[in-house]
């Protein structure tokens, strides 16, 4: 019953989160400079008819929390109303942008975990050999890559001077979205790889001078057998946090990198509707994104409970 409730506190705890996000999502569109009034006018000269019927069709003269609740109820129901620039759902808009950022995430999380975490398990086990400071100084070096300086060097070396990958857009779907989505994700992986690399080398160290390790070599056990039952097994829940937390700030790092090369995605919507005062699209993707987030840190702990038993244990207290 004690991991139970302690699942069930989670969740509560993540409902709650996520309606403290949607308050401040709401109130600081809401005071933002310049009213709704005008991104809904749209920089035309307004008349007192229009006036009226739009304060009357969006609820403007409402009190500030009756406002509220009455969004809120529409976006527990996946409703966050019209756009004031494109005339259309903000849930259909975030319909037709989400899937090019899920496919960029993605791919950049499974291509940098294939990557990253062998190279710091072995990095890890065989501590200041040159894998080993290989490892380090190309993590070094990723870290500190800045995502639009890496995806436009990439479009310079591979677009156009060699030209073996597309630069621009987002395919016609299929095989062909895969290939335009080969450049934006190995941008996003460079620097996910390294720092996921790093811990996952860091969490090495402490699993192989641990007792255990010992005993089992003592034992006479494979190597292959050490690597995999319990090197890898524990070293794998800091390694799973560390890329649960990476995924959300896939998020951020997709804003830039989708402008780079040209992508319909959520971060291409974002920028457009903060530079059109598109408040209703604002209020839409950053609640989307919020419960990305949310849902990522929820599913990190569940997952965390599978791996570990310790984690469990202390779960039931």
């Amino acid at each position: 019953m004690g991991l139970v409730g302690f699942i069930a506190r989670r969740a509560a705890f993540s409902l709650l989160l996520l309606l403290i996000v949607s308050f401040l999502v709401f109130g600081l569109t809401a005071a933002a400079p310049g009213s709704q009034l005008t991104a809904l006018l749209g920089g035309r000269p307004p008349t007192p008819e229009q006036v009226a019927a739009l304060n009357e069709q969006y609820h403007l003269n409402d009190p500030f929390f009756q406002q509220y609740g009455r969004w809120l109820i529409n976006a527990v129901q996946l409703d966050f109303g019209t756009s004031s620039v494109a005339g259309v759902s903000v849930t259909q808009q975030i319909g037709q942008y989400l899937p090019i950022t899920a496919q960029l995430a993605a791919m950049a999380l499974v291509l940098s975990l294939i990557v990253s975490v062998p190279a710091g398990l072995f990095a890890g086990i065989g501590r200041g050999g040159k894998l080993d400071r290989t490892v380090s100084l190309l993590t070094v070096g990723g870290m500190s890559s800045p995502p639009y300086a890496v995806g436009i060097l990439l479009i310079f070396v591979l677009g156009v001077k060699l030209s073996v990958l597309p630069v621009y857009g987002a395919g016609e779907g299929g095989g062909d979205r895969f290939v335009h989505l080969i450049l934006p994700a190995i941008t996003l992986t460079i620097g996910l790889a390294a720092i996921v690399a790093r811990q996952t080398r860091a969490s090495t160290l402490t699993v192989m001078q641990q007792d255990y390790i010992t005993f089992a070599r003592a034992r006479g056990l494979s190597p292959r057998r050490i690597l995999v039952v319990y090197a890898l097994r524990n070293s794998a829940l800091p390694v799973v946090t560390s890329a649960g937390l990476l995924l959300i700030s896939l998020i951020s790092g997709a804003v830039l990198v989708e402008q780079v090369f040209s992508l319909p995605g959520l971060g291409q919507l974002i920028v457009s509707s903060v530079q059109q005062a598109d408040l209703p699209v604002i209020q839409g993707v950053t609640m989307v994104l919020a419960l990305v987030v949310i849902l990522t840190n929820f599913a990190v702990e569940l997952l965390s409970l599978l791996i570990d038993p310790r984690t469990r244990y202390a779960a039931k207290g």
